[in-house]
């Protein structure tokens, strides 16, 4: 269904996606700003990070002229592990991780375990490795659980190179561990989609989804009734950038075809 690109600027709340939508390895794209400033509140980030915490990437973010605070920016990796701490609090939790994520389990008082681990919480490792993955393997082997941040293959680098991403490694994990069914948190899925409405009070209907991914922004957000804008080079996105689909947003005259959600 199309979906009227002024909805980015008239939606009681905007979901956006980070990679390759607002920003470029976590530097902001042109219109990213001033979308940020004319959404205040009213925008949350919805990301499928799995390296940084709330709190760390809003600062970067900022350094780099997009502000947004952490209480508006839902991420895997710690969606991950917060609920972890919150639902499983005496496991003994093999991590696989990078960036600031093992010291935020440190903080939370993640237990930390191998072999004996309870449960596997695999994110974006950029050490992953043989020996990595045969104790990833060899506790999955002992029954342990397997809970993944998100389930993207990669994420767009600075050159427009591929960027391997969480679902890379769980393709590995599944080669040694077939039969294990992982439990995930990311897009799209729809926890942190669940989560930006919960913090708003918004319902689904009155809020857009924007991302460049049909499979995990736009699917996952359809999951819950959220109208969604694509932008990038699908054929159904209605922009190629968010400088584009901030031009077209903000023309009172835009396109409003038969059947559009207003």
């Amino acid at each position: 269904m199309f979906v009227d690109p002024r909805r980015l600027i008239s939606a009681d709340l905007l979901l956006a996606d980070l990679d390759g939508c607002l920003a470029v390895n976590n530097r902001p794209l042109p219109g990213a700003a001033d979308l940020a400033a004319r959404r205040g509140a009213r925008l949350h980030l919805v990301s499928n990070n799995s390296t940084d915490t709330a709190e760390g990437l809003a600062r970067t973010l900022a350094a780099g002229g997009l502000e947004i605070a952490p209480t508006r920016i839902h991420l895997a990796g710690e969606t991950l592990l917060r609920r972890l701490r919150r639902e499983r609090p005496d496991a003994r939790v093999l991590l696989a991780a990078a960036g600031d994520l093992p010291a935020l389990a440190e903080r939370l008082g993640i237990l930390p375990g191998r072999e004996d681990a309870a449960i596997v919480a695999l994110c974006r490792d950029t050490a992953f490795d043989y020996g990595r993955l045969q104790v990833i393997a060899g506790a999955l082997a002992g029954g342990a659980e397997l809970w993944v941040a998100n389930p993207d293959l990669t994420h767009p680098g600075p050159s427009k190179a591929p960027v391997p991403e969480t679902g890379a490694l769980l393709a590995a994990v599944r080669a040694v561990a077939p039969g294990v069914t992982p439990r995930i948190f990311g897009k799209p899925e729809p926890a942190l989609f669940q989560a930006a409405l919960d913090a708003t009070g918004v319902a689904a209907e009155d809020a857009v989804m924007l991302g460049d991914n049909p499979r995990t922004d736009r699917a996952g957000a359809a999951s819950l009734g959220i109208p969604a804008l694509l932008i990038g080079t699908h054929p159904d996105a209605v922009a190629p950038d968010l400088a584009s689909l901030l031009a077209l947003a903000s023309d009172p005259h835009g396109p409003d075809p038969e059947g559009a959600v207003a």
